[in-house]
């Protein structure tokens, strides 16, 4: 799963660390660019020294410039990381979005409630929490079975903290 509850810091109860699940590696990622690379190359080979190549070679470059520009940009938009701490006295949440952007959310545990939302959010079973007079999403980025887990855990750890 892409979340991951820490060990309990030195005041913090307990913490939460969530990211974006990465089916292509940084490595994969330059596996692919090279194959595709080379499957390509493979056909041109018999053009190679005729005046054909040269109509061909733009084509081929921005076809892979193409790929690379949106295998990086889907690397840059998945560096999404939510951090949700635990205390007695406080539950702060701090997103790390892409390009260096930084939200952060604090709340009475006491007050906070945790809330699932089959349907009417941006994804199916949209996970919320509400308090200090905000509602923040949490783990957009997880699949379903992940979110209604996570419901259930965030439930149980918050009302041990009661």
């Amino acid at each position: 799963m892409p979340y991951q509850w820490l060990p309990p810091s030195d005041d913090a109860q307990a913490r939460l660390h969530l990211w974006p699940y990465r089916s292509l590696p940084r490595k994969g990622f330059v596996l692919f660019i090279g194959g595709t690379c080379a499957l390509v190359l493979v056909p041109m080979l018999s053009v190679l020294g005729s005046p054909v190549l040269w109509g061909i070679l733009p084509f081929f470059a921005l076809a892979i410039w193409g790929m690379w520009a949106a295998l990086s940009r889907s690397y840059r938009d998945g560096e999404i990381v939510e951090d949700l701490t635990l205390s007695h006295d406080s539950l702060s949440l701090i997103r790390h979005g892409p390009h260096g952007r930084r939200q952060d959310w604090q709340a009475n545990p006491f007050w906070v409630s945790v809330h699932l939302h089959p349907t009417g959010g941006p994804v199916p079973h949209y996970l919320t929490l509400r308090g200090s007079g905000r509602e923040v999403e949490l783990g957009a980025f997880l699949s379903e079975d992940e979110r209604i887990t996570l419901r259930d855990e965030l439930q149980h750890r918050l009302a041990g903290l009661r």
